[in-house]
């Protein structure tokens, strides 16, 4: 059988990729089993501020990147053989301008708003903060309603803390209040305090019983002590998750508050390891929101978003899927029939003569949606692209990885098993508008 020419686009200049390996520092995490390398953990990253606020079909095509060399020093030439020129300020302050003017309008158009958002937002946390509650859905495009649904939402959210937060004892000591059940024993009035023939015995700490409220408590000890492992875990590297100022301390509690009540909603996926790594930039995005009323409410919209990206992507974190069609490992094998589509070439070399499953690279970037194989700023811009897509972030997600495989296929097809996993699970910086110019180039005709 004739081997599958490549696309004429691909033959470009563009496409030349150096084979000298470009040092990676990012923390390796969440991998499937596979002979992996340790490397340092990320630099820190620098916290922009936030800019001042501002008073279904598929999106337009991504700009592509000029193949003027830029002076950004900062550019790789080991990803895509260019140094691409980015956006100029005027680019910048044209697109802020159409995204303020499209969400000025009483009822905002999501079709149009989906097209400027796939071509990445201005680093203004208002303005990304609010696009993505649209983006997901958490806000209708009736700016009337805003008001009422976000009233409806953070009281609801509310409402989660109140009854899936606390410990059986505060439990108890609730519903014995709303009776009005208080005992005239003075020895009883300290807080928490009962009377021993209040306790039944499925509310006994030592109960069994799988009614038992301190039973099911003692079940989720093993799911908290995971989440709260991972978020101390979160960036490490920014003092905004790490550290032990007030303030990441304070957005530490919010990330467990969100991911356990998240995981006791959800008893069929529960916590699973990395979901910290999903909510991380809705969190933060929201948290920095110049408004300070939605600021103060970012853990509640945070949850409600968290819950909408989750929707989509759940079925990559439940086992019990893990074979079927919709599961992770269908999932990888989707990305792989994708890369042979588009460069079966690359594919052949890949799996076939140096034999490198898939999963040993793609299950993180899948799963953790490339918050680990980019910076913290640069997945916000790729989140952009991910948000906006009407298809749905799944699709968009798969086309991007593909993208990825097909910057770097020079290196890949001149090397062995070794060396393209370790390149494949350390990806070389890039230029992001680049590979998602790449990714759109990939979206089925």
């Amino acid at each position: 059988m004739a081997k599958k020419g490549i696309p004429e686009w691909l033959n470009s200049s563009l496409w030349s990729s150096s084979p000298s390996p470009i040092p990676d520092d990012r923390p390796l995490r969440h991998t499937p089993p596979a002979a992996t390398t340790t490397v340092a953990p990320s630099p820190p990253i620098v916290e922009h501020p936030s800019l001042s606020p501002s008073p279904s079909t598929a999106p337009a095509p991504i700009r592509p990147p000029s193949n003027s060399k830029s002076e950004n020093n900062d550019l790789p030439n080991g990803s895509g053989g260019i140094d691409v020129t980015p956006p100029t300020a005027a680019e910048d302050v044209s697109r802020k301008t159409q995204v303020v003017a499209e969400l000025s309008k009483k009822v905002i158009d999501l079709k149009e708003l989906r097209k400027i958002a796939s071509q990445g937002l201005p680093d203004d946390a208002a303005i990304r903060s609010l696009v993505w509650k649209l983006l997901l859905g958490y806000l209708s495009p009736d700016r009337s309603l805003w008001s009422s649904e976000f009233a409806k939402k953070r009281s609801q959210y509310k409402q989660f803390k109140d009854e899936l937060l606390m410990n059986p004892s505060e439990v108890t000591r609730k519903m014995e209040k709303s009776k009005g059940g208080a005992s005239n024993d003075p020895k009883l009035q300290a807080p928490g305090a009962l009377s021993r023939s209040e306790i039944t015995h499925e509310d006994h700490p030592l109960s069994l019983g799988t009614t038992s409220l301190w039973n099911n408590f003692f079940k989720d000890t093993e799911v908290l002590e995971q989440i709260d492992r991972d978020v101390l875990r979160t960036h490490p590297d920014m003092h905004f998750f790490s550290g032990d100022s007030a303030v990441a301390k304070s957005n530490q509690d919010a990330l467990k508050n969100v991911l356990t009540i998240f995981a006791k909603l959800n008893p069929g996926i529960r916590y699973v390891q990395g979901m910290n790594e999903i909510l991380a930039p809705i969190f933060y995005i929201f948290k920095n929101d110049p408004d300070k009323g939605n600021a103060a409410y970012a853990e509640a919209d945070a949850f409600f978003c968290f819950v909408e990206l989750m929707s989509g992507f759940r079925d990559n974190f439940c086992q019990q899927l893990d074979n079927s069609v919709v599961g992770i490992r269908y999932t990888i094998t989707r990305l792989s029939m994708l890369l042979k589509h588009h460069d079966e070439e690359l594919w052949r070399h890949l799996e076939v003569t140096t034999k490198i499953n898939p999963q040993f690279y793609a299950f993180r970037w899948i799963t953790l949606l490339l918050t680990q194989e980019f910076n913290f700023v640069e997945s916000l811009h790729i989140w952009d692209t991910l948000l906006s897509d009407p298809e749905g972030p799944q699709e968009t997600l798969l086309r991007i990885c593909c993208a990825m495989l097909i910057l770097v296929r020079r290196r890949l097809l001149a090397g062995d098993f070794t060396s393209n996993l370790k390149l494949l699970q350390n990806y070389p910086p890039t230029n992001i508008s680049h590979m998602l110019y790449v990714a759109d180039k990939l979206r089925s005709k």
